[in-house]
């Protein structure tokens, strides 16, 4: 099938891996390097001091590597956002990528790279003017939050004048759900918090992304239940999918769920998709249709 597809979530350190290098000085980053990508450090001999080449093995080299990809695998477009994150350990904020370095990034690319901007709930004013900036002045398209790293549920006070702001930009907001894959509190991503959000913006879209898991059922139920919420399967390979959740996405959420890898590779993750026993229709509304209709892109 031969379907231009666009990743929903992918992630700057897949473009640069060496973006990655200041993730890995906390000690979050270097836990989550030994247990869930213990694997890839042992397959491909990576030394603890170099921990952050478990980001960079599963991706390019630069972002001109990662357009010449996409255009042999077929992909048109991948989103890529600041990635904002609190570490628990340094009582910092973790910034991947600036405004200003995600905008050159986006030239660079020719447009191939869809921008998102960050939100610190424990930085509301300044977190408020830079999505308001990088929306104005850089055409930035939407909002990737991460609640469990601020240690927030998605409904707590500190959320919302995200949401209101986000409402009044007329931009999708797109949120963690699931399990951390950080040493962090994972109850922040239960998909039912989406619940009450969804019924306070009734107009603003959210986006529940990394599959939910474990509570896919949970995060099926938001995307059936709502019409403003939509979600991405980043961050999990297709081929581990719940078959519960596959037969609910090529069925009754079809148009509401988009494709993604979250940095692990857009041949394996594509390829995984395309292998799924599911119809034709749905293959191209999530590889592509969903998020054309989703995004102002």
């Amino acid at each position: 099938m031969d379907v231009q597809a666009i990743d929903t979530m992918c992630r700057g350190f897949y473009v640069e891996p060496e973006l990655a290098k200041p993730l890995f000085e906390v000690r979050e980053f270097r836990t989550l390097a030994k247990s869930t990508f213990g694997g890839v450090m042992a397959k491909h001999d990576i030394p603890e001091d170099e921990m952050w080449r478990v980001f960079g093995v599963l991706g390019n080299d630069s972002l001109e590597e990662t357009v010449d990809e996409m255009d042999e695998v077929g992909v048109e477009k991948i989103f890529i956002d600041q990635l904002v994150q609190w570490s628990r350990d340094a009582k910092e904020a973790l910034t991947l990528l600036s405004v200003e370095e995600l905008a050159e990034m986006v030239d660079r690319s020719d447009g191939r790279v869809v921008p998102g901007v960050g939100y610190n709930p424990h930085r509301i004013p300044e977190s408020l003017e830079r999505i308001e900036r990088a929306v104005e002045d850089h055409d930035f398209k939407y909002v990737w939050f991460h609640p469990m790293t601020f240690g927030l549920e998605p409904t707590d006070e500190k959320c919302y004048p995200l949401y209101a702001k986000a409402n009044e930009l007329d931009i999708p907001v797109s949120f963690q759900t699931g399990q951390s894959a950080e040493p962090l509190p994972s109850e922040p991503g239960h998909p039912m918090y989406a619940d009450e959000v969804a019924m306070d913006f009734p107009e603003l879209t959210l986006v529940l992304t990394h599959t939910g898991w474990p509570w896919t059922e949970e995060w099926c139920s938001m995307l059936w239940r709502h019409p403003n919420v939509y979600g991405n399967i980043g961050a999990y390979y297709p081929s581990f999918l719940p078959d519960s959740q596959v037969e609910f996405i090529d069925g009754r959420i079809r148009d509401k769920v988009m494709w993604a890898t979250n940095g692990l590779g857009l041949q394996r993750c594509k390829e995984e998709f395309l292998d799924l026993d599911i119809r034709d229709e749905t293959k191209r509304a999530v590889l592509r249709e969903n998020a054309l209709d989703v995004f102002d892109i």
